[in-house]
């Protein structure tokens, strides 16, 4: 996904304050290869950027002064209660380097999961997103959360996802093989099948 933005020379509260007046939204880039870079980007375009989750989890380009980057988007600070973001960072990626940032789930097969047509499970997304390391070229936009075999009151597990070749979980010091997904059975269901089974009986 490609990025435009512009270089910036003045910093500090007023100069930042008189961007946002002009539609535009103050950022930086850092990291690898050289000095911090002072950007601007127009603010609309980046809005409606910031809706994709691509753009949230991909190796970007970003150009600023006709030259071409390879960055990850690291923060993104909102206005409390106004549809404004005040301020950007990216993060340049060396391509020889590996990287640790989080990647987005989706699940799959869950409407067609037995445990929830047959068995009254309801199935809990209990993470939304997971921190992987692998090398930027490798980074994949999400990773797809295999749903069709969870057993009612079972839990699916970090472990249980299928990366791509080069991908690693980073591992968590308070849990290193978290939850990812859960099938509980609602007391309710579960009330009510007993008491089918004990009537068929």
């Amino acid at each position: 996904m490609k990025v435009i933005a512009f270089e910036r020379n003045l910093q500090g509260t007023g100069a930042s304050r008189r961007l946002r007046n002009a539609g535009k939204t103050p950022g930086i880039v850092y990291g690898v290869g050289s000095e911090p870079q002072l950007i601007e980007l127009d603010h609309n375009a980046l809005w409606h950027a910031l809706k994709k989750e691509a753009f949230h989890s991909s190796i970007l380009d970003l150009e600023v002064a006709g030259k071409s980057q390879q960055v990850l988007l690291r923060d993104v600070q909102y206005h409390p209660f106004r549809q404004l973001v005040l301020h950007v960072d990216f993060q340049r990626v060396d391509p020889n380097k590996k990287i640790h940032t989080k990647v987005p789930l989706h699940f799959m097969n869950q409407e067609t999961n037995p445990a929830v047509k047959l068995g009254g499970a309801i199935i809990s997304h209990v993470l939304a997103e997971i921190e992987v390391q692998c090398l930027p070229g490798q980074l994949p936009e999400f990773l797809e959360v295999d749903l069709a075999k969870i057993e009612a009151g079972q839990s699916l597990h970090a472990k249980d996802i299928t990366l791509p070749a080069g991908v690693t979980l980073v591992p968590h010091v308070e849990a290193e093989n978290p939850v990812v997904a859960s099938a509980p059975v609602p007391a309710g269901a579960q009330a009510a099948a007993e008491g089918e089974e004990a009537a068929a009986e």
